[in-house]
C-alpha cells in the first residue's frame, strides 16, 4: 500500500508539472495574439485565458484523452510488467515537461503534443520494441500535423479576404463594419456555443440531441448579433466623419502606388528611349494617383481604419476566448491521459482495456494549465504576440477564429493536433492573403526547427528520466 500511495502521488506530481508547463508555454498560442495587436494588456489576456483555458479543459477534455491514453503505445505488451509502463509514462511527462520548462525559459514557441507524443513513443520503442507502438494510430496523429495548419491556413486566408473586400477595400469602412460585425458575432457564439453543448458537456452527464443544441446555438448567436448590431451602432465615430460619395474604390490608389514603385525601378534600371519613356508614363501615373486620392478623400480615411480596429478588437478578444477554450479542451489530454493510463493501472493492479477519466482529473490538468500561464506565460506570449507578424485586431481574429475551428473539429474526432501548428497555420494564411513579404520567414523557418528538435529532444529527456525513476524506485 505504501509502495501505491508513493506512485499515486508520483504521476500526480509529474502531471500537474507538465499541465503547468503546458500553461507556460502552449497557452501563448491562444492569447499571443491578441497581446501583439494591442487588443487586449497582458494582464487581462492571462486572466481571460485562465477562465477559458480551465472550461475548456474541464468540459471537453475527455475526447482526446483518450486518444493520449490509449492510442499511441499499445499497453498490451506490458501485461506481465505494468510497473514498467508506469515508470515509461512518468518518465515521458517528466522527460516533456523539462524540455518545455527550458523552451519557455528562451520564449520558444514549441509544440507540447509533438513533446508528448515523441517522448511516449520513445519509451515504447526502447522498452517494448518498434511492435509496441501503434503505426496506423500514430500515422493518423502524424497526419494531423500535416492536415491541421492547411485547414486553419484556408479558414483565415478566407475569412481575411472577406474582410479585406467587403471592409477594408469597402468605398466606407465604417459603413462595411456596422454592416458585418453583427454577422461575424451571430457567427462567432452560434459556433462557440454548439461546440460546448454538443461536444463539451458529456463529461457532466448532460445528454443533448445535436438538432436541440444547434437551435439553442442558432438562438444564442442571434441573440450575440443582436446586441452587437446596437453596440457598433452606438459607437463613437471619429470626428469629421463623412459617408464618402467618391466614385472610386480606395484599393485603387493603394494599387497605383504600388505600380509608381515597380515604374520607379525600371527607370533606374533603363536607358535611353526606354528610360524616357518610362519617365512620362510615371509622370501620368503620380498624376491619377493623386486625383484618385481627392475623389475618395484616400487622405481622411486613416480615422477610419482606426474605428475598424478599433470595432475589432473587441471581436478578436471573443475570437481569442474561443481559442482558449479550444486549446483547453485539445492541450490537457497531454498530460491527463498519460496520469489516466497508471492511475488505471495502480488501482486494478493491471492494464484494464478501458476507462473512464474522471472531471476530478481534468479540473486538475486545467488547474495546472491556468498555474503556469499566470507565472511564466507571459514569455512566450511576448514571443508569439511581436515576432512572427504584423498584427491588427482585424489578421488576428482572423488568425485566431481560423486555428480555433480546427482544433475543436479535432478534439471531437480525438485528434491530438498541436495548437503553435494550427495558430502559425492560420498566421500564413492571414499572411498570404496579403502577400508573401507580409510574413516573417525567418521566425517561420525557426518555429518549424523547433518543432523538428522538439521531437528527438523531449523522447531523449524522457528515456533518461525513465532510466532515473526505475533506478531510483526499483532498487529502494
Amino acid at each position: 500500500m505504501e509502495t501505491e500511495a508513493i506512485l499515486r502521488l508520483l504521476v500526480l506530481a509529474v502531471g500537474f508539472y507538465m499541465a503547468w508547463n503546458i500553461g507556460a508555454n502552449d497557452v501563448s498560442n491562444a492569447m499571443g495574439t491578441s497581446v501583439g495587436s494591442g487588443a487586449l494588456t497582458l494582464k487581462r489576456a492571462v486572466i481571460l485565458a485562465a477562465i477559458l483555458e480551465f472550461c475548456g479543459a474541464f468540459f471537453l477534455g475527455a475526447n482526446v484523452s483518450e486518444t493520449m491514453q490509449r492510442g499511441v503505445v499499445n499497453p498490451d505488451m506490458f501485461l506481465t510488467e505494468p510497473l514498467i509502463l508506469i515508470l515509461g509514462m512518468c518518465g515521458a511527462l517528466l522527460g516533456t515537461s523539462l524540455w518545455l520548462q527550458v523552451a519557455s525559459y528562451f520564449g520558444w514557441p514549441v509544440s507540447t503534443t509533438h513533446a508528448i507524443v515523441g517522448a511516449i513513443l520513445g519509451f515504447g520503442v526502447l522498452v517494448g520494441g518498434v511492435e509496441t507502438v501503434q503505426w496506423a494510430e500514430v500515422g493518423s496523429i502524424a497526419l494531423s500535423w500535416i492536415i491541421s495548419p492547411l485547414i486553419s491556413a484556408c479558414i483565415s486566408y478566407c475569412i481575411f479576404l472577406i474582410l479585406q473586400k467587403k471592409i477594408l477595400y469597402a468605398m466606407d469602412p465604417i459603413a462595411a463594419t456596422r454592416k458585418l460585425i453583427p454577422v461575424f458575432v451571430a457567427f462567432v457564439f452560434a459556433t462557440f456555443t454548439l461546440s460546448l453543448l454538443f461536444n463539451g458537456l458529456q463529461n457532466l452527464n448532460f445528454d443533448i440531441s445535436f438538432f436541440h443544441a444547434f437551435a439553442i446555438a442558432c438562438i444564442l448567436g442571434l441573440a450575440a448579433g443582436v446586441l452587437a448590431y446596437f453596440g457598433v451602432r452606438r459607437a463613437r465615430l471619429p470626428s469629421g466623419y463623412v459617408q464618402p460619395i467618391g466614385l472610386h474604390n480606395p484599393h485603387s490608389v493603394v494599387s497605383l502606388d504600388k505600380a509608381i514603385k515597380h515604374l520607379q525601378r525600371v527607370r533606374v534600371a533603363s536607358a535611353d528611349e526606354t528610360h524616357d519613356r518610362v519617365t512620362q508614363i510615371l509622370h501620368e501615373v503620380k498624376g491619377l494617383s493623386q486625383k484618385l486620392r481627392l475623389e475618395t478623400s484616400f487622405s481622411e480615411r486613416t480615422s477610419q481604419y482606426h474605428f475598424v480596429e478599433k470595432m475589432f478588437s473587441y471581436l478578436q478578444i471573443l475570437s481569442a476566448c474561443y481559442v482558449a477554450f479550444a486549446h483547453g479542451a485539445n492541450d490537457v489530454s497531454n498530460a491527463i491521459g498519460p496520469i489516466a493510463a497508471v492511475l488505471d493501472i495502480i488501482q486494478h493492479g493491471t492494464i484494464v482495456s478501458a476507462s473512464q477519466i474522471p472531471s476530478w482529473l481534468l479540473a486538475l490538468g486545467g488547474a495546472g494549465i491556468v498555474l503556469g500561464l499566470a507565472t511564466w506565460g507571459w514569455r512566450v506570449i511576448e514571443t508569439i504576440g511581436k515576432k512572427i507578424t504584423e498584427l491588427t485586431p482585424t489578421r488576428g481574429f482572423c488568425a485566431e477564429f481560423g486555428a480555433a475551428a480546427t482544433i475543436l473539429v479535432a478534439s471531437k474526432l480525438g485528434l491530438p493536433i498541436s495548437t503553435t501548428h494550427c495558430l502559425v497555420g492560420a498566421v500564413l494564411g492571414v499572411g498570404l492573403a496579403r502577400g508573401l513579404s507580409a510574413l516573417n520567414l525567418t521566425t517561420l523557418r525557426d518555429i518549424v526547427i523547433s518543432w523538428i528538435v522538439t521531437i528527438p529532444a523531449s523522447a531523449a529527456m524522457s528515456i533518461a528520466c525513465f532510466y532515473f525513476l526505475k533506478s531510483l524506485l526499483l532498487t529502494s
